[in-house]
């Protein structure tokens, strides 16, 4: 078996990760009918990617791998509670870009996020993270990776509750005995309208201000990918479209590469390229994406779901 290693308790405090135990998912808010994606809005956000100086993982449309799983299985308990929640999945994340996993419930979507990002160990395969493969690191390794190359955007937030805001953006780079580059701290409070709150603790916030600084948090360190697990979850519609703004501002601004959990068919549609999963296998992908095709995608998938249960059932 290949372990990546336990989290520990600085991975918690650094990135405001959760439990590497599967999370339970909860469908995201509808929100507003997104702004344009792929080519004509980062052609229309060519300017601004100039201005904010040298992205973390290269452009979008460089066709360059961010990270990727090979062969990934993923399996909890043994025998007759055995339970194979991914099955020889290879995906490919491909540097600024905005990638969304959807699929049914039980589906393997947050397991693979969380082996992606090191935040779960795998049964067999490998995942890589630039250039990186995470099996074979070991557990201080692994922990200066997470803090140093990967973002983490949760759908609780988790936000330290006695730091101000500023305090929570600059956590991660504290802990390393970093500080950040002037231009780029700047760049990110201002995309993130935050310039006001910083002072404020997270229950001073509203939900959609609490999220931003979570967000401001993920991409301080200028990682080399963002993992978002359902980030508009908590989050009503005005909220959650703000908060999927930015995503998309920081990919087709900044060159940011983003993976981003969802159920949610509008959320989705921000996305360049959503990748589905049905029973621990990828088994379809879309690209420019819109609410309708990504919905009826999953309408599909649902009642196929549906139907392998019932032949199960009957004994077919």
């Amino acid at each position: 078996m290949a372990l990546f290693g336990r989290k520990t308790r600085e991975d918690d405090t650094a990135t405001g990760a959760e439990s590497t135990a599967v999370t339970r998912q909860a469908p995201a808010p509808p929100a507003p009918t997104p702004p344009a994606t792929g080519a004509a809005a980062t052609g229309a956000a060519a300017t601004g990617a100039a201005a904010t100086g040298t992205p973390p993982t290269g452009a979008p449309g460089t066709g360059a791998v961010a990270a990727s799983t090979h062969d990934l299985v993923k399996v909890y308990g043994t025998g007759s509670t055995q339970v194979v929640a991914l099955e020889g999945v290879n995906v490919q994340i491909y540097a600024g870009e905005f990638t969304a996993i959807m699929g049914p419930s039980g589906s393997g979507k947050s397991t693979l996020m969380h082996c992606m990002a090191g935040l779960d160990y795998v049964t067999q395969g490998g995942v890589v993270i630039g250039g990186v493969n995470l099996s074979q690191l070991n557990d201080k390794a692994l922990t200066a990776l997470r803090r140093d190359k990967v973002g983490f955007v949760f759908q609780s937030f988790n936000l330290i509750p006695t730091l101000t805001a500023q305090e929570n953006i600059m956590l991660p780079l504290s802990i390393a005995g970093r500080k950040p580059e002037p231009q780029w701290y700047d760049t990110v409070i201002s995309a993130t309208g935050l310039g006001d709150r910083l002072t404020h603790k997270p229950t001073e916030l509203s939900g959609g201000q609490q999220q931003r600084v979570a967000c401001a948090r993920a991409l301080m360190s200028r990682p080399d990918i963002v993992f978002a697990d359902e980030p508009t979850g908590n989050l009503d519609s005005r909220s959650g479209a703000e908060v999927l703004g930015f995503l998309r501002r920081s990919v087709d601004q900044f060159g940011q590469t983003i993976v981003m959990v969802t159920h949610d068919p509008v959320a989705a549609s921000y996305t360049d390229r959503v990748i589905f999963l049905a029973d621990g296998h990828v088994v379809s992908e879309l690209r420019e994406p819109t609410p309708e095709k990504v919905l009826e995608t999953m309408t599909a998938l649902d009642r196929q779901a549906k139907e392998r249960l019932a032949a199960t059932s009957a004994g077919v």
